[in-house]
């Protein structure tokens, strides 16, 4: 039987899924604008940017579509259809579709392979599939989804390059100052193989001060230089369309992985496998039996994998972590390998598009809560221009989350058997509906906060509206008592009854802002003076006290 250093693998591919949150930017006249980017795109598009507008399956030629094409798109509920395809027009030309889709993909070509140099000195090349990057119509999100494949690749080269290449940045350094989980050196390749860019990952001071700088990490050189012309938040670059890290620094991958024989492979290769560790070392089992049986129970789903029968219909075995979605399956097995019809088909396009709904939802939530926290950070209680600010960020978060709840968010997916576990197991894994329970739960919470305040202010405007008519009666009775009047003015010059109008209207309105003014304490008066338990020397006491109240 082969061991693992001996296992090969014929065809590989890694298709990185990248989430980041994008910032508000400003427009003419609107203030900010939430989910817009991808127009600034389109500008930058037209511009000479090498991310170009990517036309769907749908913008060709009829008569050229695909079985391919048809057989993901009939994977989908026709929500979620109309999510990932948006709606076509109908026969009768007045009637008014629901227009495209809400997702604009933009892609570019210049990219045409990877370097990858690994820390034994190692130097692999992949060739890049594709590069999308992936906004949402009303959500702040963008999505990197990075494909790139190999052939005839090592096994343990194989979860080597699963471990080191989607990383950000190092999260340390080894003593020879190398980035401790990351390749020693990455590079673009362009058309005629020329370096379009580089990793920095061993240039620890600039990782370093840029930290101290921005309390933000920096990114890695070539992740900067293939998102331009998004630049990084916390940095001093200039650029309209900015973006911040929404999670951990790995991106979350797709892998597939295709081998002579599956069953070759042992229960710590399938582990790492599927939980994206690094290679280890000899063949002893680091891990006990009880983290298997849990990988397992969690992580794999083995519908199709019958390691006893030894057969290429049971040869298939899918793992899902939330993190990383791995198949691995027989080289040359046409239900595995075919690339139209089979797993590596599947994996391409539906599976991918799984993983894609199910990371959007996570980092589309991850962003609700970061603007939040982000909002209640802001709010100054002594502030009214910060109050007024807190209540504004709080309506337009409702009023996002209500329309990504009716556009986006979807607790199922596909009708078919394998598509919809598939997708319950990234949801659970990725514990997306405990977060999207957290995140209404704190918007309910606030919106309840802002309704409570409103009623608290509706209130003391009834209590000063209360205590101006109490105190305006009295006036009102007295000098009006049978319509009699103190001063006699019908005869007086038009002159003399100008300047008593306006001495009683300057009284009046003095004595009713006073009354305003001091509404809170004469409210505390009057509620003494109808609690008989309160001997008049204490009512006359609040009266005083209310006199001597300092203004809030």
């Amino acid at each position: 039987m082969a061991t693992s250093t001996d296992i090969i693998v014929r065809h590989f591919r890694q298709i990185l899924i990248w989430p980041l949150q994008l910032m508000p930017y400003e427009t003419t006249g609107q203030g900010s604008t939430m989910g817009r980017h991808w127009m600034l795109m389109l500008e930058a598009a037209a511009a000479g940017s090498p991310w170009q507008p990517r036309p769907t399956e749908f913008d060709g030629d009829p008569a050229e579509f695909q079985e391919r094409h048809y057989r993901e798109f009939v994977t989908f509920l026709p929500y979620v259809q109309r999510f990932l395809y948006g709606e076509g027009r109908s026969n009768d030309l007045n009637a008014k579709s629901f227009g495209q889709s809400p997702l604009h993909v933009f892609r570019r070509n210049d990219v045409r392979k990877v370097v990858m140099m690994f820390k034994d000195g190692a130097v692999h090349h992949f060739t890049v599939a594709h590069i999308d990057l992936y906004f949402f119509y009303d959500i702040d999100v963008v999505i990197l989804a990075f494909e790139i494949q190999g052939d005839n690749l090592p096994l343990k080269r194989v979860q080597d390059a699963l471990f080191r290449f989607g990383r950000a940045f190092p999260a340390q350094w080894d003593e020879n100052q190398t980035a401790a989980s990351c390749l020693r050196k990455v590079a673009w390749l362009g058309e005629d193989g020329e370096v379009l860019a580089s990793s920095d990952y061993e240039d620890r001071a600039t990782y370093l001060s840029h930290l101290g700088r921005y309390r933000a990490p920096k990114m890695a050189a070539h992740w900067e230089y293939l998102l331009n012309p998004l630049v990084l938040h916390h940095s001093a670059a200039t650029g309209a369309l900015r973006y911040r890290q929404i999670e951990y620094h790995r991106m979350p991958i797709l892998a597939y992985v295709a081998v002579d024989d599956p069953f070759a492979l042992s229960e710590e290769d399938f582990y790492r496998l599927g939980m994206v560790t690094r290679p280890g070392d000899g063949d002893a089992l680091p891990y006990t039996r009880k983290v298997f049986e849990e990988f397992e129970q969690q992580c794999c789903y083995d519908r199709f994998w019958i390691p006893e029968r030894k057969n290429e219909a049971t040869s298939t075995r899918m793992m899902c972590n939330g993190h990383a979605f791995v198949l691995v399956g027989k080289h040359g097995n046409s239900f595995f390998s075919d690339p139209y019809t089979g797993a590596l088909g599947q994996f391409r396009h539906q599976y991918f598009l799984l993983t894609l709904i199910a990371h959007f939802h996570k980092a589309a939530l991850l962003m609700f809560s970061d603007r939040l926290a982000v909002a209640l950070a802001n709010l100054n209680l002594q502030d009214a221009q910060s109050i007024r600010q807190f209540k504004r960020e709080t309506r337009h978060l409702q009023e996002a989350f209500l329309r990504f709840n009716q556009r986006y968010w979807f607790r199922e997916v596909s009708n078919q058997i394998i598509s919809d576990q598939i997708y319950q197991m990234l949801h659970k894994n990725l514990e997306v509906l405990r977060l999207h329970q957290d995140v209404r739960d704190s918007i309910q919470s606030m919106s309840q906060y802002l309704e409570n305040d409103d009623l608290r202010r509706q209130a003391d405007t009834v209590v000063r509206l209360t205590v101006v008519t109490i105190f305006g009666l009295i006036g009102t009775t007295v000098t009006g008592f049978l319509g009699m009047n103190l001063f006699s003015l019908a005869e007086q010059s038009v002159w003399d009854r100008t300047v008593y109008f306006f001495i009683v209207f300057i009284t009046m309105l003095i004595l009713t802002f006073v009354t305003v003014a001091k509404s809170k304490g004469f409210a505390e008066f009057l509620d003494a003076v109808a609690d008989d338990r309160i001997g008049w020397s204490a009512k006359l006491a609040i009266l005083l006290k209310a006199w001597k109240r300092k203004k809030v």
